[in-house]
């Protein structure tokens, strides 16, 4: 009998800790690309990130990680695309100031690799997304106690947020790309 009660203790022991990271925002970069009259592009990038990252060293199948993307903060690379992107035919960022990243999945496909399955909040639409992602070290192996940078991106229908304007100049499809400077907590 008491060797069953010896068990669960014997577990938790042999668990690795949780290792928790936040988001440095001065070191980190989000951009949208989409494509423009087909023949080329347009990229507005979110200068305003922040979020945390959990990872759990026994389980690497979990994450818990949380992106939040300031949109009124978003620069385009002229006036009349910026007016138009926080305007209300695309991101309405007086209606809808923030964009949201959350993930409880994570699958390593290398020991640096992973595809990231969460849920895009934007316009006050969610969607499923996600992200493939490269570490700069294996992020089960660093003990959260080393700096790490996530380099993801995923592709996202921009008609499926509510983004239907201008559909024959700018394309359906936006690539999403994230680089997050993680600093362990």
């Amino acid at each position: 009998m008491r060797v069953l009660r010896a068990l669960p203790a014997l577990f938790l022991l042999g668990a690795a800790p949780t290792q928790h990271y936040v988001i440095d925002a001065a070191a980190s970069d989000v951009s949208a690309r989409v494509a423009f009259f087909g023949l080329a592009s347009k990229t507005a990038r979110f200068p305003k990130v922040s979020g945390r990252i959990a990872l759990a060293g026994d389980k690497p199948d979990q994450i818990d990680l949380t992106v939040k993307l300031d949109a009124t903060a978003l620069t385009a690379p002229d006036k009349v695309t910026l007016a138009r992107l926080k305007g209300p035919k695309f991101f309405d960022t007086a209606r809808y100031p923030t964009i949201l990243f959350i993930a409880q999945r994570m699958q390593m496909t290398t020991e640096r690799d992973a595809r990231i399955a969460g849920q895009l909040t934007a316009r006050g639409i969610t969607r499923d997304a996600t992200l493939t992602a490269r570490f700069t070290a294996p992020p089960l192996r660093a003990g959260g106690r080393t700096p790490l940078t996530l380099d993801g991106e995923t592709v996202i229908d921009r008609r499926d947020f509510g983004m239907t304007a201008y559909p024959l100049i700018v394309g359906r499809k936006v690539t999403i790309r994230i680089r997050a400077a993680l600093v362990p907590v």
